[in-house]
């Protein structure tokens, strides 16, 4: 029985209430070795090489079973028919066409509603991009993978080499569902163990005591301390989204992070920070003295690597009063170094029952916890390929929700340090400011740390 966690469930619960929380990527291919004699793109061949990569990710050959009352929470089970070409598709765009028309179109397949009896994936090539590229954009419900979990999915799918292939196997054969009574049966194991867990705690005091202790330092970081500030980046959302993406070198944030004994992720969330300066600034609000609460997840997989969602949330504050980059990372760099000190679960391990977990999801749509949502991820750090075509470029795409009108999410990948943002389309028609304004912070940042280490040498 693979059950939903109780962080997968919340974020299938979001859905139910009407909002999208698919994550995926952008990723750019040079498609030289893509394309047949006539210059088309090879999408039969594209499907047989995915295909064959399925038995590395059985996930995506899955549906979600909800079981009726009495019988528990609902479950991955095979699907009983399954063909990729219900999932892996070519969307052309007029080319030779511009990154701008490339994020376009990424924004209307995100949008598009997926088949609920369907393994919750589909994947697009874009052609049409120019200079022999090829596009894949590829989107996931959030309730099979958080951030972690997808990127390692998504590399199961690659290569190593443009000459690696995807052993021979054989043909698939769906399992059966599990009948009511086997259902019945797990259902009342599952509760059986968490009365028990229960009843641990009550027996045993003092280690209850303990526990709650160490963990409430970080759960009182993300709700009982001071509400995010008012401003024009908390209003409700809509359905659309508007997309940008900054390049990133990550050799060249390594270095000033390690010039200022921070790490590479306070480097993005100071250039974050400046581009929120320049938002907010160029909307007619004030800025002296702001610090705006940013939520950043922070995964809670063992080793780095796990399957489904298992993350919880780390408050940082960005000084956006703070008309200095270098500054401005100090003090990130300050905070985050303390608050990593705390030991944290994920939130919805208090929250196991459907009424309690949409409650929770309501509450977030008029939520005062932050301002915005930052992410992270680490990518692969070697050259990937795809039926022999190099991965030039990846970025992540992140789901808002609430109240939040913009989100952003980093991955690194092969030397590179890439950032896509999304905002709602309505309320955050001025994005390129903040674009431009992240830009200009982390080059005003890097030309800082120049100067000052030149000055330290003369």
């Amino acid at each position: 029985m693979e059950r939903l966690s109780a962080d997968d469930l919340l974020m299938l619960y979001s859905c139910d209430l009407g909002q999208s929380m698919d994550i995926g990527a952008l990723i750019v291919l040079d498609g030289e070795r893509l394309l047949g004699p006539d210059g088309r793109f090879q999408l039969e061949a594209a499907r047989k090489v995915i295909e064959q990569r399925l038995q590395y990710v059985p996930r995506f050959r899955q549906v979600l079973l909800r079981p009726r009352f009495g019988l528990g929470t609902p479950l991955w089970v095979d699907a009983p028919n399954f063909d990729i070409s219900d999932h892996v598709r070519m969307f052309p765009i007029g080319g030779p066409a511009s990154e701008e028309q490339v994020l376009e179109a990424c924004e209307e397949l995100r949008s598009r509603q997926r088949d609920p009896s369907k393994p919750p994936w589909e994947m697009w090539f874009l052609t049409g991009m120019g200079d022999g590229r090829v596009g894949l954009f590829v989107k996931l419900c959030h309730a099979v993978a958080d951030g972690i979990a997808g990127v390692g999915a998504l590399a199961a799918l690659l290569d190593l080499s443009p000459e690696e292939s995807a052993p021979s196997q054989e043909p698939w054969v769906p399992a059966a569902p599990p009948s009511s009574a086997e259902l019945l049966k797990d259902n009342l194991r599952l509760r059986l163990g968490r009365l028990n867990r229960k009843l641990s705690l009550l027996t045993h005091p003092i280690i209850a005591g303990r526990r709650a202790r160490t963990l409430w330092p970080a759960f009182r970081e993300l709700f009982a301390e001071e509400r995010a500030p008012r401003t024009s980046l908390n209003r409700l959302i809509g359905q659309d989204r508007r997309l940008g993406i900054v390049r990133g070198n990550l050799d060249e944030y390594k270095d000033l992070a390690h010039t200022h004994n921070a790490k590479v992720n306070d480097v993005l969330l100071t250039g974050i920070a400046g581009g929120l300066r320049e938002l907010l600034l160029s909307r007619g609000e004030k800025v002296d003295d702001l610090a705006l609460r940013a939520m950043v997840p922070v995964s809670l997989h063992q080793g780095g690597a796990g399957q489904g969602n298992n993350s919880t949330g780390m408050a940082v504050h960005l000084p956006i009063g703070e008309a200095d980059p270098v500054r401005r990372l100090q003090i990130i760099a300050a905070e985050t170094s303390d608050r990593k000190q705390k030991r944290r679960e994920t939130i919805s391990f208090m929250f196991h029952s459907k009424f309690a977990q949409k409650a929770l999801l309501r509450y977030f749509k008029r939520q005062r916890m932050a301002n915005l949502y930052i992410t992270n991820v680490p990518g692969p750090p070697v050259p990937l390929y795809f039926a022999g075509a190099p991965l030039l470029e990846v970025f992540p795409i992140v789901p808002i929700a609430g109240n939040m009108t913009l989100g952003i999410g980093a991955l690194s990948y092969a030397g590179q340090f890439n950032i896509t943002v999304i905002a709602d389309r309505d309320l955050c028609s001025d994005l390129a400011v903040f674009i431009a304004g992240v830009r200009t912070s982390l080059d005003a940042l890097e030309t800082s740390t120049l100067v000052n280490a030149s000055r330290r040498t003369h």
